[in-house]
């Protein structure tokens, strides 16, 4: 009934319209790409900066080191969804949440209570990851 009152009763036009959907999320996904590589880039040369001509505090120079990964986690998903015929596997979402949390608490080690609770969460990630992937894969 919805798809004769939207004027979709036909299979033709609703592969036309997930076509059109598939195509304006392809386009977005690679916009958003090389938008991210520019910010990655960015973020290299801020370290390479700090490391070696002005800043000496080692945290703000691994919290831009964090940043810099999650960049490249990112930009690294979006090869992922193109690798995989267009969809995003489970196992490395959970992959890309794990390194991410620990990267995290690496970084940011001052409140332990915080910490305690993102380790629970990794854990929960990490039995999640295992439960996911096949043997073979691991």
């Amino acid at each position: 009934m919805k798809g004769y009152i939207l004027g979709l009763d036909q299979p033709q036009k609703r592969r036309g319209l997930i076509t059109l959907y598939q195509k304006l999320l392809n386009t977005s996904l690679i916009i958003l790409g090389f938008t991210l590589i520019y910010f990655l880039f960015r973020e290299l040369f801020y370290i390479i900066k700090d490391a070696f001509l002005e800043n000496n505090n080692v945290h703000d120079i691994l919290g831009k080191v964090l940043v810099f990964f999650l960049y490249f986690a990112f930009v690294s998903m979006i090869v992922k969804y193109f690798n995989e015929s267009n969809h995003f596997p489970l196992d490395y979402l959970l992959y890309i949440g794990l390194t991410a949390g620990v990267r995290f608490i690496i970084v940011n080690n001052g409140n332990p209570l915080e910490n305690f609770w993102l380790s629970l969460v990794i854990l929960i990630l990490a039995i999640s990851y295992v439960m996911v992937t096949p043997k073979m894969k691991r």
